[in-house]
């Protein structure tokens, strides 16, 4: 069975990127490389070979992971959803016991990035959030403890 992976349209825009940066440059940029450097005789001590070698093997591992995942994403557009709670690609402000705020949006799992606030939908306080609404509030336990958690707003806008 095929775990689900949603994703934003901005984050199927970056690892689609990413799949043509790799197939269509780097990756035949290393093999005209690879290619030259064979052509010099000895690989056995030629850098450029060994080198070229390791990082097609690190590309193509990298270019089946990201087909693989592409074939299981369901893109989810945070600005088209329409809820009072919170789902995937909402953008949630929570205050902490120690009154600090915060604000998280939650996204696919190839595009969390806790210093830009973007927390995987997987992740242990998206699991915690989902389904809640403005004003309520709950005990997260994280590595750090628990603390007390309140939902003060949440919004679904299209994310840069």
């Amino acid at each position: 069975m095929q775990q689900k992976n949603y994703i934003t349209p901005q984050g199927l825009e970056k690892l689609k990127s990413e799949l043509r940066e790799l197939r269509d440059v780097e990756r035949p940029e290393i093999v005209r490389t690879v290619a030259w450097a064979a052509s010099n005789g000895d690989r056995s001590e030629n850098a450029d070979y060994i080198y070229g070698k390791r990082r097609l093997r690190e590309i193509d591992r990298r270019i089946e992971f990201l087909v693989k995942r592409l074939e299981k994403v369901i893109v989810i557009n945070p600005g088209e959803q329409k809820s009072d709670k919170i789902l995937f690609g909402a953008t949630v402000t929570l205050i902490y016991e120690n009154g600090e705020e915060k604000v998280y949006s939650i996204v696919g799992e190839d595009e969390a990035d806790i210093e830009s606030g973007r927390i995987s939908w997987r992740s242990p306080l998206a699991q915690q959030l989902l389904n809640k609404s403005s004003g309520d509030s709950f005990v997260f336990r994280s590595p750090g403890g628990e603390q007390e958690l309140e939902i003060t707003n949440i919004n679904y806008v299209t994310l840069p």
